[in-house]
């Protein structure tokens, strides 16, 4: 269905006052008093008095109002015979969903299990590094890279996972070496990444890295006491081996080439402030507040080292008021995914982050190439399969594209991964700028769509919405400069792909 058709039936009801009413949601946000949030389909928002709300949908309000020239430049009310408005909203819709022209982008190779870590919220159910049969073979890696050229995508990103992907650093050199034999020939664009602890890092992998221009990621938890016990090595250093790996891959690729990530523990909850600061310190332009995800050894820790989304949502608060008090002291740093979500809300371009799209962008946006052959629609689908679960795997390297495209989990994940017709998300006020994750919805509750009354994905993104939208509201000029000024810049290279951006 074209938007213009979806629109069609609206069209026919014309308000007393003349106007013509589009699809339209709306919600009250805790801390704006007296005023309430209207979103259009195509992702404008304004905020208007109840009273105008009553008016808007009896079809009664005054055409000389603010909140009505609000409304009709924000594509929730339309004048009769307005074919130029209706152009523009299809115009935008299309816009807001053009990643569906392209196919997968973002391909993951996880070349290894082994770890040389022991964090307590891994994701991945981690192997010893002794353990090399948990290595992706090289005819894997090969029939991988065929796998990937068969998506439409005009830009691939390449991004090599673990475990720690250095430990099997000869699959990734000759995975890269397939890729150049065929991007030039293919007229594709290619970007490579990672995602490393680094400390294994010596100076022939930065050379190579350097060489293919790779964009590199790592994990900081903040300061040394909090990052140790987060991510403990016997030596008992982690940190110390963290700041060191990140000096030397500045020296070799630049500070542009490599982004970190935070992973938050019932503990991190006690210190946003100090969890912002240590990224401050070591120079990193942005910080992502990432919480614990229900996969892996994480789940198995929940316990001593997890927390419900009514605890995160305060601490993220406090973290992103430190980050806008930071930036008006001329510390410029971003919350990543508060730039994410506010790209949604501030323009009407999708971005790459495919965790936040409808429909999904697990298998439409992303693919996963397991060390044993296994294709998955996304990385959590991959730790999902870890613990047992292969809902999620679409097929294996020897499939084909199209093959994998019809797979009973292809189905699965269209079926429950379209947010406008989940129970719960299609009237929801934050539609626009969220996406259905029907992988994490079955690793939480054993059911792809999810309830949403207590569904940690809603609870989170609810919150993050109106923890955002009261910052708008209040429209203080400074803190819209610094929101704008994330809406508009792409995340740090390392950092889009480590966090599931495809190119």
């Amino acid at each position: 269905m074209s938007p213009r058709q979806a629109f069609a039936p609206l069209l026919d009801f014309a308000a007393p006052a003349g106007y013509r009413l589009l699809p339209f949601r709306f919600a009250r946000i805790p801390g704006v008093p007296g005023k309430v949030l209207v979103t259009s389909e195509v992702g404008e928002f304004a905020f208007i008095s109840e009273e105008d709300l009553r008016a808007l949908v009896a079809g009664t309000l005054d055409p000389g109002s603010n909140a009505y020239a609000d409304l009709q430049a924000r594509h929730v009310l339309v004048e009769s015979n307005s074919h130029a408005a209706m152009r523009m909203s299809t115009s935008k819709y299309r816009t807001r969903k053009s990643f569906l022209k392209g196919g997968p982008a973002l391909h993951m190779f996880v070349v290894t299990l082994r770890c040389d870590h022991s964090c307590r919220y891994c994701q991945v159910s981690r192997r010893s590094g002794d353990e090399a049969r948990f290595d992706m073979s090289t005819d894997t890696a090969a029939a991988a890279v065929d796998l990937m050229f068969q998506s439409p995508s005009p830009s691939l990103t390449v991004e090599f996972q673990g475990g720690e992907p250095l430990l099997a650093f000869g699959r990734i050199q000759q995975v890269v070496d397939l890729v150049e034999e065929r991007r030039v020939r293919e007229g594709r664009a290619v970007t490579y990444s990672m995602t490393s602890t680094l400390h294994l890092a010596d100076e022939e992998m930065l050379a190579f890295m350097r060489r293919h221009d790779f964009q590199l990621s790592t994990s900081l938890d903040g300061p040394a006491a909090l990052h140790d016990a987060n991510r403990p090595l016997p030596s008992r250093d982690s940190h110390a081996r963290t700041v060191a790996a990140i000096d030397r891959v500045r020296a070799t690729l630049g500070h542009q080439s490599l982004s970190a990530l935070t992973t938050l523990t019932r503990e991190s909850l006690r210190h946003p402030e100090a969890v912002v600061d240590e990224y401050v310190r070591l120079g990193f332009p942005s910080v992502f507040l990432r919480p614990l995800s229900p996969f892996g050894f994480a789940a198995k820790s929940a316990g001593r080292i997890g927390y419900a989304m009514e605890e995160f949502l305060p601490f993220y608060e406090k973290a992103l008021a430190h980050i806008v008090d930071l930036n008006r002291r001329g510390v410029v740093i971003q919350e990543a995914y508060a730039g994410f979500l506010l790209t949604h809300i501030l323009t009407p371009f999708p971005i790459g982050y495919v965790d936040l799209r409808s429909p999904t962008g697990a298998g439409l946006g992303a693919r996963v190439y397991n060390y044993d052959g296994g294709v998955y629609a996304s990385d959590e689908g991959r730790m999902l399969a870890e613990m047992g679960d292969h809902s999620f795997r679409l097929g294996y390297v020897q499939d084909s594209h199209a093959d994998l495209l019809q797979s009973d989990a292809m189905q699965l994940i269209l079926a429950a991964g379209v947010a406008e017709s989940l129970p719960g998300c299609s009237d929801c006020a934050f539609l626009p700028y969220c996406g259905a994750d029907p992988v994490f919805n079955l690793a939480r509750e054993g059911d792809p769509v999810g309830h949403r009354a207590g569904n940690a994905h809603c609870t989170k993104h609810t919150g993050l919405f109106q923890i955002l939208f009261r910052y708008l509201a209040e429209a203080d000029p400074e803190v819209m400069r610094i929101f704008l000024s994330w809406a508009t810049r792409r995340p740090a290279r390392g950092l889009a792909a480590a966090v599931g951006e495809a190119a």
